[in-house]
């Protein structure tokens, strides 16, 4: 073969030798050592120009791997050439003034012939220079400058695509590490709310019941309750947030996972959600294979599953019916509570899970208690469920259809289904709109 085809060659291979590996590193020593075979060179150093520190730095100079070396921009020949951006071919480096005798002294090596010459980006700014030492037979001539522009042009663009893909690597770790920090603070903001919000609930909800008991030996008991039923009403919300936002604080703190048995342990939590809506007619079933089996928090999974259930049970009209539905599907177990209620808006799908956001009116909902139709709620129970997710890797998903009776937030179901003037049988409350929650767990592996 030729010596032009054989360097004609060698830039196909150069790419072929790159290929996907956009390391910088690993990259720089690749070009190198395929300069010194192609140019027939003993060595090769690859300086890149970093503006940050107007600093021309490489891992792989005088044949040293792995170390970084960073002199000035316009230090020793190098510099000399990315400032000017002139090619410098020399016989003999020691007889020129801008030739750094200290490293070779320092290296133990005897740089003789040198070529250096600049690499550009695409737009025509100097990316740094390339230099090659000691022509292995004779010294570098022009032909060798000639193909060191064009390897050093087909070069610069795997670099430059390297430096673009750390770049974007680098600001996501720097997203990344700004978003733990912001998370850390969110926490500790949230923690110290709680903590500050105890005390002075306690001690306001001290003084309203001595209040309401001074206030009843002066005044009728009818009287008494009007003035100090939305104080306590109210007070009641703002403690519930407290308590709920502890919840969610503790979410975030360790718990010791065990494997559960997924259909018996939500028969037990049914059970319970069942007793806290007795005053409810609503039909539960409970449907999937008995075998299923997870890791997980039972605190965790208990909080879970009895907050989907409750936020069901506030959403389905009396003589509707709430399905629990575990299912299998690849390696996820699949975790569903349906219902048969009001359903959620398109739009108030998308902040479901943000807390402190409820579906209904703030005034249609006041006077509920929790577990009655149309109870609403902060949102809190959700944003907790989100949190736990986090933590403890499943997913929560939702997908609901608003009742096409009752289309928009301020339209009001009349909480049983034998009152609905559009529903003659329950299958007509079913087909009009509902609700499904999903969780999906990864499959628990037997140990050993």
């Amino acid at each position: 073969m030729s010596e032009p085809d054989r360097r004609l060659r060698s830039l196909l291979e150069l790419g072929q030798i790159i290929g996907l590996d956009l390391q910088i590193d690993e990259m720089l020593i690749r070009i190198a050592q395929k300069a010194c075979e192609v140019m027939e060179a003993d060595r090769c150093s690859l300086f890149l120009h970093d503006p940050a520190t107007d600093e021309l730095w490489s891992t792989v100079a005088l044949g040293m791997r792995g170390q970084v070396i960073r002199i000035p921009s316009g230090a020793g020949i190098a510099g000399h050439c990315f400032r000017t951006g002139e090619t410098i071919n020399l016989k003999d480096a020691y007889a020129d003034l801008r030739f750094n005798k200290e490293i070779d002294a320092h290296t133990g090596y005897r740089t003789q012939s040198l070529l250096c010459m600049p690499v550009y980006k695409r737009s025509g700014l100097k990316l740094g220079v390339i230099q090659l030492l000691n022509k292995k037979d004779g010294v570098f001539a022009r032909e060798d400058e000639a193909f060191l522009t064009i390897f050093g042009n087909h070069a610069s663009v795997f670099i430059e695509m390297a430096q673009l893909h750390q770049a974007r690597i680098d600001a996501l770790e720097q997203s990344r590490k700004e978003l733990e920090l912001l998370n850390r603070a969110k926490s500790k903001a949230l923690d110290h709310l709680s903590h500050e919000l105890r005390t002075p609930l306690s001690v306001i909800q001290g003084h309203l019941r001595l209040l309401k008991r001074k206030f009843q030996t002066q005044a009728s008991p009818v009287e008494g309750e009007k003035f100090f039923e939305p104080l306590e009403k109210n007070l009641n919300r703002l403690t519930e947030i407290q308590q709920e936002t502890d919840k969610i604080i503790r979410s975030y703190q360790a718990s010791k996972e065990e494997r559960i048995s997924l259909f018996s342990f939500a028969e037990q939590i049914l059970e319970k959600v069942k007793q806290s809506a007795v005053h409810r007619k609503v039909h539960f079933q409970l449907e999937g294979r008995k075998e299923l089996c997870l890791s997980s928090s039972p605190e965790v999974l208990e909080d879970i599953l009895g907050g989907l259930l409750k936020n069901a049970i506030e959403n389905t009209p009396d003589e509707g019916t709430i399905q629990i539905l575990l299912e299998q599907k690849d390696e996820r177990l699949l975790l569903k509570v349906q219902d048969s209620g009001v359903g959620i808006t398109e739009e108030n799908q998308k902040q479901i899970f943000d807390g402190l956001f409820h579906t209904l009116d703030t005034e249609l909902y006041t006077s509920k208690k929790p577990f009655d139709f149309g109870a609403g709620g902060k949102g809190l129970d959700l944003l907790r469920m989100k949190v736990h997710g986090q933590r403890f890797g499943f997913n929560l998903s939702l997908e609901s259809r608003r009742c096409i009776h009752i289309p928009t937030d301020h339209d009001l179901c009349p909480g049983r289904i034998s009152e609905c003037r559009h529903c003659q049988i329950p299958k007509d409350c079913q087909a009009s709109g509902g609700s499904t929650f999903c969780v999906s767990f990864p499959v628990a592996r037997e140990k050993g």
